[in-house]
């Protein structure tokens, strides 16, 4: 393996890593503006009212995509390691 080998595999890592936490994070992101902005519409300032929100989003989005980020994830392993001898 050559260094343009091995800088395209990194590269394609780290897009993996991007793309595979995306749904994720924008969940989390989504959901924590959403419950700040009605924090901050009510004052209800509870520091733990945002917490139960965001970890019940996060685990929704990832029950729906799992499946999805489990696929690429081995995809792309087969990829890496599948020239191996």
């Amino acid at each position: 393996m050559d260094t343009t080998e091995a800088i395209e595999l990194a590269r394609g890592a780290v897009m993996l890593i991007l793309v595979v936490g995306a749904p994720v994070l924008l969940t989390a992101l989504v959901v924590g503006l959403v419950v700040s902005v009605l924090q901050a519409v009510t004052q209800v300032q509870e520091h733990t009212l945002s917490f139960v929100p965001k970890i019940l989003a996060v685990v929704v989005a990832i029950g729906i995509t799992g499946a999805w980020m489990l696929e690429r994830l081995v995809a792309f392993g087969r990829e890496m390691f599948g020239p191996l001898p």
